[in-house]
């Protein structure tokens, strides 16, 4: 079962508990005459603030405790009730987190626990700070200001719910801060690899580019070292040429041609020898057939 720590301040605001206090603070005992003996006025505006909280008319006993405070700033039971005043106009069901209200509450019941010389005062006041900082999600503050609750009261069975509460809520908060911190970590790391990998691929396109430069480079120089060594080649020839020589292109042309027609002679030169021959070698008759 979920349990949600409960704004109770009509708990320590209850009329007959303010009566109490009043009787403390006014010193009509003889224990307390050394002390400053609140104001009829004081006392009727903590009357009637009282009356308007129960009525829930919390603005107007708002007004009521800020008159008793003019009266006697050092009152802590009219201070105690403005604040639970304050509270009550936030509503319970609101997030307390950035509201001046809130805070300005929050100030006033700190002032209470350490200056109230009421034990019962001081542990209603840490009470409801627990409930502020639980609300506020500021689990570690509550849980401390429960503890100062039990250490005035042990018997405080809601303050003791209430810790039960904050601790396991403050369980709760550290184990999704460090999933929370763990996943960061694993997207920054995806990030930072995802990062080197880029950097590698870029790396390795600039490799293969500037391989390809360098391909490219050696190409074109092996093909303009060929231009050039035809445009020397030509070069010469044409000096040769101008110079009134044959190239060695031509004169093998010229060789080859006079050997080939040195070839047909010779051949002519041996059929008109065979035909000489096979004439001789035919006999004749002097009668005719």
């Amino acid at each position: 079962m979920t349990f949600q720590p409960m704004f109770n301040i009509i708990r320590s605001v209850s009329l007959l508990t303010l009566a109490a206090m009043l009787a403390t603070a006014c010193g009509k005992s003889d224990e307390n005459a050394t002390k400053r003996q609140s104001t009829k006025l004081e006392r009727n505006s903590i009357k009637e603030g009282n009356e308007l909280y129960a009525k829930q008319r919390y603005a107007e006993a708002e007004i009521a405790y800020k008159k008793a405070l003019q009266e006697n700033a050092d009152n802590t039971t009219a201070r105690f009730n403005l604040a639970s005043a304050y509270l009550k106009q936030r509503g319970e069901a609101l997030s307390n987190k950035g509201d001046s209200l809130i805070s300005t509450a929050d100030a006033m019941l700190a002032q209470v626990a350490q200056a109230s010389a009421d034990p019962e005062l001081a542990e209603k006041a840490f009470y409801d700070r627990g409930n502020v900082a639980y609300k506020a999600e500021n689990y570690a503050a509550a849980i401390e200001h429960y503890k100062n609750a039990l250490r005035r009261n042990p018997s405080d069975e809601e303050a003791r719910q209430n810790l039960r509460l904050a601790q396991l809520k403050k369980q709760e908060q550290d184990q999704n801060q460090d999933q929370n911190q763990d996943q960061q970590n694993q997207d920054q790391n995806q990030d930072q690899n995802q990062d080197q990998q880029n950097q590698d691929k870029n790396q390795n396109q600039d490799q293969d580019q500037n391989k390809d430069q360098d391909q490219n480079k050696d190409q074109d120089k092996q093909e303009n070292q060929q231009n050039q060594n035809q445009q020397d080649q030509q070069k010469q020839q044409e000096q040769k040429q101008q110079q009134g020589g044959l190239s060695d292109a031509g004169a093998q042309q010229i060789l080859k041609a006079m050997e080939d027609k040195e070839n047909g002679t010779r051949q002519k030169v041996e059929l008109m020898k065979q035909g000489e021959e096979k004439r001789s070698n035919r006999r004749t008759t002097d009668k005719p057939w």
